[in-house]
C-alpha cells in the first residue's frame, strides 16, 4: 500500500492492554501511514510497539512522557501532521473498539469533501452498556442544540476524520478539548467553524474486560467534565446568537446569517 500523503491514521493510546497491537496491525493493514501516540502509558506499550515501529513501513511511535489526555495527544498528532504536510487525521481508538475495515471508506469520503469532517455514526450491539447509550442521548441532545441541529449525529463517537489546520486552529485557542471533553467539543466548534459533518454508520464493540478490553471512563468525574463542557458551548452559543443579532440590526450578517458559522 503507497501511503497517503494527505491523510493520517492516529491511534492516541493511554494503557490500552492487549488489543492496542491488534488495533495497530489492522489500522496499518488497512491505511498508511499509522501514528501511535502513547500518551504517558504504564502498562509497557512504548515497548510493545517497538517492532511495529517502522515510519519507513507506515507506523511511527510518538511516547508523551506525562499522560494528557486524548484531546492532548491527538492535539500533539496534530502539530507534527501539520509540519509533515498532512491535512486530514482519522482518530480512532486503540481499544478495539473502532472497526479498521472502515478506514478507507472514511478516508475515501474525507478525500472527496475536504472541507468537511467525515463523524462516524455508531451502530450499537447487544454488547454496548445500557448505561453509555442513555448517556450519550443527553450529550447528543445538547451537541444539537449548540450547533442548531447542523447534522453531528453522534457527539461522542471517536471515530472520525477532521481537517487538521481548522482543528489545529480550535485546539490552540483553547486549555479545554484535552481530555474526555475533546471529541464532542470538537465536532461543535468545528461546526462554529464552517465545517460541515458527514455521518457515516459503523458498527461499534465494547468488548468485556475478559476479551481485553479497558475503558479509562469515570462516570463522575468525567461526567462532570462533559456537563460543564455543555454549559461553556451553551454559553458559547448564546453569544453567538447575540453577535448575529447584533450583525442583522446593522445589516451584515456575515456567513448567510448561519449562526453555525459565527
Amino acid at each position: 500500500m503507497t501511503p497517503s500523503r494527505t491523510h493520517l491514521v492516529v491511534i492516541p493510546s493511554y494503557n490500552a492492554g492487549r488489543l492496542l497491537i491488534e488495533t495497530v496491525t489492522q489500522a496499518r493493514a488497512a491505511w498508511a501511514p499509522v501514528w501511535v501516540v502513547v500518551d504517558g502509558s504504564t502498562d509497557g506499550s512504548a515497548a510493545a510497539l517497538d517492532p511495529l515501529a517502522d515510519p519507513a513501513d507506515g507506523v511511527a511511535v510518538i511516547n508523551r512522557a506525562r499522560n494528557g489526555g486524548k484531546g492532548a495527544a491527538v492535539l500533539d498528532a496534530l502539530v507534527r501532521a501539520d509540519h509533515a504536510g498532512f491535512t486530514h487525521v482519522l482518530v480512532m481508538d486503540s481499544d478495539g473498539q473502532h472497526p479498521p475495515q472502515c478506514i478507507a471508506h472514511m478516508m475515501a469520503l474525507s478525500a472527496a469533501h475536504p472541507d468537511m469532517a467525515v463523524l462516524g455514526q455508531p451502530i450499537f450491539g447487544a454488547d454496548a452498556p445500557p448505561e453509555r447509550i442513555y448517556a450519550r442521548r443527553l450529550s447528543n441532545f445538547f451537541a444539537d442544540l449548540e450547533t442548531l441541529w447542523a447534522g453531528i449525529g453522534d457527539s461522542l463517537f471517536g471515530f472520525r476524520v477532521y481537517p487538521v489546520r481548522p482543528l489545529l486552529r480550535i485546539m490552540r485557542s483553547t486549555t479545554w478539548m484535552r481530555r474526555f471533553d475533546f471529541d464532542a467539543e470538537a465536532a461543535v466548534r468545528l461546526c462554529w467553524s464552517g465545517v460541515r459533518p458527514i455521518n457515516v454508520p459503523v458498527p461499534v464493540r465494547y468488548l468485556s474486560a475478559l476479551e481485553g478490553g479497558v475503558s479509562h471512563f469515570r462516570y463522575g468525574r468525567d461526567n462532570i467534565l462533559l456537563s460543564c463542557m455543555h454549559v461553556r458551548l451553551l454559553y458559547g452559543l448564546l453569544r453567538r446568537l447575540r453577535l448575529l443579532a447584533g450583525r442583522r440590526a446593522t445589516g451584515t450578517t456575515g456567513h448567510a446569517g448561519n449562526p453555525t458559522h459565527l
